[in-house]
């Protein structure tokens, strides 16, 4: 009898089993593999030497309705140890409506041994970008959010990293949320997503893109915090103005086209304002997906895209990875609503579920501690990042919940224009009630008609 039941309960598991073998194969095998070689590159890391003369680097700081963070991103390019007599800064504004400008001219007073300047562009990120590129002097480019703070050094380590490597052409710096303002939070809800997503760019800077670097497979380099050799950019067609992801976009540029190195530097930090709320993380996701899938079809048309392609184009296998297997998971996840109504066993779906669970507990654990160790250089920020060990046991869900809003950002991808800024969760929750109490009625009357 126990034999009996021992049969079914596996016969029963065998489906579900099959689902663990999609994050023991593509997360926690690659990410146990990956963290021994991110921690022995680590160690052995080449020591940077400082130049006889340090060159001129050029600041780019796109507008748009920046008053309240603007003064706070220039004084932190002020206060860099970099020597200010060899910064420029253009601030290129793209139409803003508030008083950026006022605190423009506030800044350029104060911080009077800055070499700065405004510009007036189109609207858009993509054409302020491109249109201040044309005025910068710098031997490098440097491109910096205004809603952004630099760490003191980061300027700096990223000059050493281009002078002491030569084959570098661009590169992308760690983006962390500002702790001191996830402090400020006061909602707990919104606490733990700001922190979930502290984390989330902790290890997907100083683990992940640390690996991609290494293999010069960085997909993007971050809009947020850039640099490039001047000579490179303009070697390019630009950013794109097409596509919300033109930062991916300019990552394919450098590295596909030209054939260029691009690199992390990941003790170069920005400090980036914490999302503001689920319904910020809704559209920003959504709008990260779409970037991604444009440049990913931008440069692969024409090209064969077969399975021996996942072992040979990282593009593709990064696809396959992020975006392939998002569909199956979606249909594992609310497939168990479907079989439950089939008096599938619930027992059985909760230690299915468990299970898999558990796998991605592992994998936050592993890189909660490989990012540990990456933070040496800054003690504070490890010191905050040392109490958010909890944060490995919440943050699958909110994996879970990005995942669900790419799938949406995906299908939204197939169906809508191009547009910056995607609608808001309440507007679509609320045309989803609404589409569905008309199937109810359409049914209803159906019926009625039989």
């Amino acid at each position: 009898m126990i034999s009996y039941w021992m049969d079914l309960t596996f016969l029963k598991m065998g489906f579900w089993i099959t689902w663990t073998i999609i994050p023991v194969v593509v997360e926690i095998i690659p990410a146990f593999l990956s963290s021994i070689h991110l921690l022995f590159s680590y160690y052995k890391r080449p020591k940077l030497i400082m130049p006889t003369k340090l060159p001129v680097i050029t600041l780019i700081v796109p507008v748009y309705n920046s008053a309240d963070t603007l003064f706070q991103c220039i004084e932190s390019i002020a206060k860099s140890t970099y020597p200010t007599d060899l910064v420029q800064v253009i601030v290129a504004d793209n139409q803003s409506t508030d008083d950026s400008f006022s605190v423009f001219s506030h800044a350029q007073n104060v911080f009077s041994d800055l070499n700065m300047q405004i510009i007036h562009t189109d609207k858009g990120k993509a054409q302020a970008l491109n249109s201040a590129i044309y005025g910068a002097i710098g031997k490098y480019v440097i491109n910096i959010d205004s809603d952004g703070i630099l760490d003191a050094k980061a300027l700096m380590n990223m000059a050493l990293r281009f002078e002491n490597n030569e084959n570098i052409a661009a590169m992308t710096g760690t983006i962390l949320s500002n702790r001191q303002l996830i402090k400020k939070i006061k909602g707990p809800w919104h606490k733990m997503v700001a922190k979930n997503e502290y984390y989330e760019y902790a290890q997907a800077f100083l683990s992940g893109r640390t690996i991609e670097s290494f293999r010069n497979e960085l997909f993007t380099m971050s809009g947020a915090f850039s640099a490039f050799r001047r000579d490179v950019l303009l070697r390019t067609f630009m950013y794109n103005v097409s596509t919300v992801g033109e930062d991916t976009d300019m990552t394919f540029q450098v590295r596909q086209r030209l054939g260029e190195q691009v690199v992390l530097c990941p003790d170069a930090v920005f400090y980036i304002e914490p999302v503001s709320g689920v319904g910020e993380l809704y559209t920003q996701r959504q709008r990260w997906q779409r970037g991604q899938l444009e440049t990913s079809k931008d440069f692969s048309e024409n090209k064969t895209i077969g399975l021996m392609s996942f072992f040979k184009n990282f593009v593709v296998r990064r696809l396959i990875i992020d975006h392939t297997f998002m569909f199956p998971k979606m249909i594992w996840f609310f497939a168990t609503f479907v079989l439950l109504f089939f008096r599938y066993s619930p027992v059985i779906l909760l230690v299915s579920y468990l299970l898999i669970y558990i796998l991605y507990v592992l994998v936050c654990i592993l890189n909660y501690v490989c990012v540990r160790i990456l933070l040496r250089p800054f003690p504070d920020e490890r010191i905050y990042y040392r109490k958010l060990w909890w944060v490995v046991f919440t943050f699958p869900w909110y994996n879970l919940i990005c995942s669900i809003i790419r799938f949406i950002g995906a299908i939204n991808t197939i169906t809508r224009p191009t547009n910056w800024n995607s609608e808001k969760f309440s507007v679509e929750a609320k045309r989803v009630v609404t589409r569905m109490k008309d199937d109810v009625k359409n049914l209803r009357r159906d019926k009625k008609n039989e």
